[in-house]
This record gives structure tokens, sequence and C-alpha cells, in this order.
């Protein structure tokens, strides 16, 4: 019966991805007129000939092509190893791959100002992991830009958005309004992990960019 099923839902997620044009494990295409441009970073900390803000994306890209289910777990070793994981390890694997170790930073920023944070005890091995802690985190260090969706220049591949409860990477892509589609992983189902969502949800309240 788990066959069947199994097999059923294959062909479903397989007529969907014909019908959207959408590679199961492929990108949007970008849908919008104009050529979206991409915010370039001066900073190249792993020295890799690409900005920061461009690592971040591809390695946010790179993380979901693994297509890692959605659970909530504690890991000792901070970031999921097991092909699990949240809408937080979205962000915090995009900047692994720019050289950026996210556990460490909110750790230190926590350790520093822990009256602006959650009162609760510090633990670096979940703190990173948790949206309320990269508000606070993401408030002090990143580029605060508009909520508007319609100001179009104002959003730019490898932007961050932080929800009430969810946080997403800006796609480099954008739907037929100009509006980008945001990478994230919301948990099941999630057939595809590059979405159209921002127009439709109504609890966004941050848009950020690293500097």
């Amino acid at each position: 019966m788990r066959r069947v099923l199994a097999v059923l839902l294959t062909i479903c997620a397989a007529a969907v991805c014909c019908f959207f044009a959408v590679p199961l494990n492929g990108r949007r295409t970008d849908a919008y007129s104009e050529a979206a441009v991409f915010a370039e970073s001066a900073a190249d900390k792993d020295g890799d000939g690409l900005g920061d803000r461009q690592d971040f994306l591809q390695g946010a890209l790179q993380y979901v092509q693994g297509r890692p289910r959605y659970k909530s777990k504690y890991y000792s070793t901070g970031y999921p190893d097991d092909g699990y994981g949240t809408c937080t390890d979205v962000v915090g694997f995009g900047m692994r791959a720019a050289g950026y170790d996210l556990q460490e930073m909110v750790d230190a920023d926590r350790q520093a100002h822990p009256g602006e944070y959650a009162d609760e005890p510090i633990d670096r091995n979940i703190d990173f992991r948790r949206v309320r802690n990269l508000k606070v985190f993401f408030g002090r260090y990143a580029e605060q830009h508009g909520l508007d969706l319609y100001q179009i220049d104002d959003w730019q591949g490898g932007d961050i958005v932080i929800f009430r409860n969810h946080i997403g990477v800006v796609s480099d892509r954008r739907n037929p309004r100009g509006v980008p589609y945001v990478i994230h992983h919301s948990g099941f189902p999630q057939l595809f992990y590059e979405e159209d969502i921002l127009e439709r949800r109504h609890d966004l309240e941050m848009h950020v960019r690293l500097p």
C-alpha cells in the first residue's frame, strides 16, 4: 500500500511540475519582462571571487537542491547533518557558503547583548535556528529595506525576508509583476523550495540585505 501511495504521489508531483513548467529539483523561470538586478557585494569573505551576497544566494539554492525534509530537531553540532531541517537552515547554510558561521555570530551577539533576546537560557546549538533570534540579529547587523513589494528595485536576489514565524531568501527570479520568488523551507507538503509567496502572505515583518 505504501508503495502504491508513493507512486501516486510521484505521478501527482510530476503532473504539477509539468503544469507549472517547473522541474521538481529545478528553478523557477524568471517571468518578469525585465532582467532582475542582483545586488552585488564588495565583500568576499571566502575569497572565491564571488561577492558575499552571490555566495549566500547560491548556498541557499544548493541547500534546497538536496530537498531537505522538514523536522524541528535539536543537534549537538548545531547544523543539521541528516537530511532534515527547518526554514532557518536555508539561511544558515547560505551564510556558510559565503564564509560566515551564523551559529557563532548569533551566539556571540547573544552573549554580548542578552537583554535584547528572549528571556531564555543561551544555547549556541539552537539559538541561531530560531526565527525570533534572527530578527534581533539581522535587525542589528543587516541593511534594512522596505516592505513594499512593488518597489521593484528595492528587492534583490540574496535579500532575506522574515515573517512572523518564518524566514526565507529572496530569489533572483521574479513573477510577471516583478515580485521576487522566495527560497524557503516550510514543511510538508512542499513540492518546490522556490515559491511565489510574497503577495499572498500578510505577516511579513522584515526585509534585510547582507552588508
